[in-house]
């Protein structure tokens, strides 16, 4: 049960609080534009969320910071010569107008070659990209569960891929289920590693704690350089460009 969120304001900052049956204050910045969220315990007090954003003040403004900072992709038509990226790499796009099945390849190691039957339909070839980044994400995340499935003793019951607006993966723990977002298809493959290897440990580990540390130290050890390379990286358009923060 969540409790209708209510808006306040420290030092300048809005906050968006609200209280769900959790143990634990949560605070979080969430991308385009630093919109800042606390989540607390059912029975928390104003008071007691208002202190709790007083003593983040300076983590706030410096995450608020990040974003504002931050460099942003921008907007793409999907036409012949635009910049597009897969696991990391940069390619060109190489829209070929043709009556043959539509369809996305990798041509040369240089191009990602858009096969459609119409040229002048930007939403259609969006689709049909967006369509082959979710079919190779999916593809390139199996093994790296499996791997992770071995080593932690424990069955990913559902995986899917999904477009996010605040988030790089998400899971539930209790039903073995994670989720990793469609954006992750375009950076490198060490950042799904660690974002899968991420969400698995949360099904030990609810909170960032010691023990979550020391799982994620004993599974990818350049965790943190990982973290903060998708953290810096360059947000993608359909991201900063409308703030429908869900989280």
């Amino acid at each position: 049960m969540n409790i209708e969120s209510k808006t306040i304001q420290v030092s300048g900052i809005k906050i968006s609080t609200v209280r769900k049956n959790i143990k634990n204050l949560h605070l979080g910045v969430y991308p385009p534009n630093g919109r800042v969220r606390i989540a607390a315990p059912l029975n928390t007090t104003d008071e007691s969320i208002r202190l709790f954003a007083i003593s983040k003040i300076s983590w706030m403004k410096k995450q608020q910071k990040k974003f504002k900072e931050q460099d942003k992709q921008s907007k793409r038509d999907y036409t012949s010569g635009e910049s597009h990226y897969f696991m990391g790499k940069r390619y060109l796009l190489n829209v070929i107008e043709q009556s043959k099945p539509q369809r996305v390849e990798i041509n040369r190691n240089t191009h990602i070659d858009l096969h459609v039957h119409s040229e002048g339909f930007k939403d259609r070839k969006k689709k049909i990209l967006e369509n082959w980044y979710r079919e190779e994400l999916y593809r390139a995340s199996l093994p790296i569960i499996k791997i992770y499935e071995k080593k932690l003793g424990v069955k990913v019951k559902d995986f899917k891929v999904r477009k996010m607006k605040t988030k790089w993966g998400s899971c539930n723990a209790e039903e073995k289920k994670i989720s990793i977002n469609l954006e992750l298809a375009k950076k490198p493959l060490g950042c799904l590693d660690y974002v899968i290897a991420h969400e698995m440990v949360h099904f030990f580990e609810r909170n960032h704690n010691s023990n979550f540390i020391e799982r994620m130290n004993s599974l990818v050890r350049n965790w943190r350089s990982i973290r903060n390379e998708l953290n810096t990286s360059p947000l993608g358009y359909d991201i900063w460009s409308e703030e429908k923060c869900t989280n």
